[in-house]
C-alpha cells in the first residue's frame, strides 16, 4: 500500500511540476527578462567607464530559459510529491480518525510553510542581476538551514500539540504550539545572518552615479511570482493526492470489508 501511495504522489508532483511550470513561463520569464536586461546594461556600463565590480553573478539566458527553468521546477516537484507521500503514510498510519483528503490538505498547507514560506521570509530568491558570485555557497547553505530549522521547528510544534491535547484541549493545544513555533522560529531567524545583496547605483570613480539601482519593481515582482509558483505547486500536490489517495484508500477498505463479510 505505501508504494502505490509514493508512486501517486509522485504522480501529484509531476502535475504540481507542470502547472508551477506554466505559469512561472508566463508570468515569471518576462519579469527574469527585464533583470537580465539590467544586468547586461550595468556590465556595458562598467565597460564604458572602466568600473569594474566583481560581485554580480552573471546568468546566461539559457540559464534562466525554458529548458533550465523547466528540469528545475519538475525535479523539485517531483521530489517534494515523494516526500509528501512518505509523510501522508506516516501520519495516516498513526491517525485512523482523519479523513484522507482532509489530511492531505492539511499537510499539503503545512508543508508549503515549512518548506517554503517560512524560509522565503529570511532568505526570498532573487532574479538575475541579484547576488554576488563569491557567496553562492554561503547564501544556499544560509537558506537550507533555515528550511531544516523550520521542518524540525514545524514537527515539534506538532508533537508539543499532541502532548497538550489532553490537558488544555485541541484548539488551545495547537494554539500554544504554533505560538512556540512562531516565537522560537523568528528568534532563530534573527540570529542567522541577513543576506542583502541588491546591486546599488553604480558610480564612477569621482562618485557619479553612472547606473542606477537594481529596479525594486522588478524585485518585488520576481518574489511575488516565486511565491505565486510554489503555492500553485504545494495546492496542486495536495489537492490531486487526496483524491488518488482517497479513492485507493476506499477501494482497499471496500476490500476489506469484503473479505470480512465473506
Amino acid at each position: 500500500m505505501e508504494k502505490r501511495l509514493i508512486a501517486r504522489g509522485l504522480l501529484a508532483g509531476v502535475v504540481g511540476s507542470v502547472l508551477a511550470f506554466i505559469f512561472a513561463r508566463l508570468c515569471a520569464e518576462p519579469v527574469i527578462a527585464r533583470a537580465i536586461a539590467f544586468e547586461d546594461g550595468r556590465t556595458d556600463a562598467e565597460e564604458a567607464h572602466g568600473v569594474h565590480e566583481h560581485g554580480v553573478e552573471l546568468f546566461t539566458r539559457s540559464v534562466q530559459s525554458t529548458p533550465g527553468l523547466g528540469f528545475g521546477v519538475l525535479l523539485f516537484g517531483v521530489a517534494m510529491g515523494a516526500l509528501f507521500s512518505v509523510l501522508f503514510c506516516v501520519v495516516y498510519a498513526r491517525s485512523k480518525d482523519v479523513e484522507a483528503r482532509l489530511l492531505s490538505v492539511q499537510l499539503a498547507a503545512a508543508s508549503f510553510v515549512a518548506v517554503y514560506l517560512v524560509p522565503f521570509l529570511k532568505y526570498p530568491p532573487n532574479p538575475p542581476a541579484v547576488g554576488q558570485s563569491d557567496t553562492i555557497k554561503e547564501r544556499t547553505g544560509w537558506y537550507l538551514v533555515m528550511v531544516l530549522v523550520s521542518v524540525v521547528l514545524a514537527g515539534a510544534a506538532v508533537w508539543l500539540a499532541r502532548r497538550l491535547e489532553a490537558r488544555f484541549g485541541a484548539w488551545n493545544a495547537w494554539l500554544i504550539a504554533a505560538g512556540t513555533y512562531i516565537v522560537v522560529l523568528a528568534a532563530v531567524a534573527a540570529l542567522l545572518p541577513t543576506v542583502d545583496e541588491t546591486p546599488a547605483p553604480l558610480r564612477d570613480a569621482s562618485g557619479v552615479i553612472i547606473y542606477p539601482g537594481f529596479p525594486a519593481d522588478v524585485l518585488y515582482e520576481f518574489r511575488l511570482l516565486s511565491l505565486a509558483t510554489q503555492l500553485i505547486l504545494w495546492v496542486t500536490i495536495g489537492l490531486v493526492f487526496s483524491a488518488l489517495a482517497s479513492r485507493l484508500l476506499v477501494e482497499r477498505a471496500d476490500r476489506t470489508s469484503s473479505i470480512a463479510a465473506a
